[in-house]
């Protein structure tokens, strides 16, 4: 029984994440930076701007990543969000353009599903 309730706070967890990510999508899908890394490349008028929930929202995914490899289990939407955090250089789309592009992928339901192009969603 004991079991059962450590997997339901998971789950519980897992959709937490999965409600807090959508909304910080939607914002930085509006022009918010920060969602996916918080290397401040902002200019000076907007020092001290940043973005506590994306912070936290990336916290929470490491630690989530963590709790289902130990029971051996994935999340697609923990992982693949942990990957577009990961992505840094002039070649790769700004994040606006990737939370656009995560919000698609996301409504079409193709999330964890492998793209049958080898081509990048964004």
């Amino acid at each position: 029984m004991c079991d059962e309730a450590k997997v339901d706070q998971i789950e519980l967890l897992a959709v937490v994440f999965c409600d807090q990510l959508l909304a910080c999508l939607e914002e930085c899908a509006r022009g918010r930076k920060g969602l996916f890394s918080d290397v401040a490349l902002l200019n000076e008028e907007d020092e001290g701007a940043g973005w506590p929930e994306a912070a936290r929202l990336r916290e929470l995914a490491v630690a989530l990543q963590g709790v289902f490899a130990q029971q051996e289990r994935q999340d697609a939407l923990c992982n693949e969000f942990l990957d577009l955090c990961s992505m840094h250089g002039e070649s790769h789309p700004g994040e606006r353009k990737l939370a656009r592009a995560f919000l698609d992928r996301i409504d079409k339901g193709e999330v964890g599903v492998q793209p049958q192009e080898e081509k990048k969603p964004w």
